[in-house]
């Protein structure tokens, strides 16, 4: 990577809907170029996918919180789990959870979710997320502000 791919990546960390032309105008670096730079940093992995940051409170998700999680690595029958299984599980099977970490320390897991309001985060962590075989105990702490 170079300064040319640093200032594409800046232009489209901003808004990945910018066309090519819009760069352009940014950076002042040729079309051809953006578009094929970004081509080869998708090919390299460099850009993973292309997303989109919603108004979590105009889709009832309004409220987010950090969960940090102890692993159990017994389920009640004795047989063996892992982290990297129990967030698995987390991700798959709990629509609100945004994302999950596997950390090292005191607690095995972060999950972020986003939720409507307390109320909902309290039925998250008790119905669902201490339901997930593993789960062993909870931390819970709600973001104020994110930016």
């Amino acid at each position: 990577m170079d300064e040319k791919d640093i200032r594409i990546l800046e232009a489209l960390k901003l808004d990945s809907r910018q066309t090519t032309n819009d760069i352009w105008r940014k950076t002042e670096i040729p079309q051809t170029t953006i578009h094929n730079r970004i081509k080869k940093l998708k090919d390299k992995g460099i850009i993973k996918r292309f997303t989109i940051e919603l108004n979590k409170k105009l889709i009832d998700r309004g409220l987010s919180a950090y969960i940090f999680c102890t692993v159990s690595y017994r389920t009640l029958k004795g047989e063996k789990v892992s982290q990297f299984d129990v967030a698995s599980n987390i991700k798959r099977m709990i629509e609100e959870v945004e994302e999950v970490s596997i950390v090292t320390g005191e607690i095995d897991l972060i999950v972020k979710v986003a939720v409507k309001d307390v109320d909902a985060l309290n039925e998250f962590v008790i119905k669902k997320l201490r339901n997930i075989e593993g789960v062993e105990k909870t931390i819970t702490s709600v973001v104020l502000t994110e930016m």
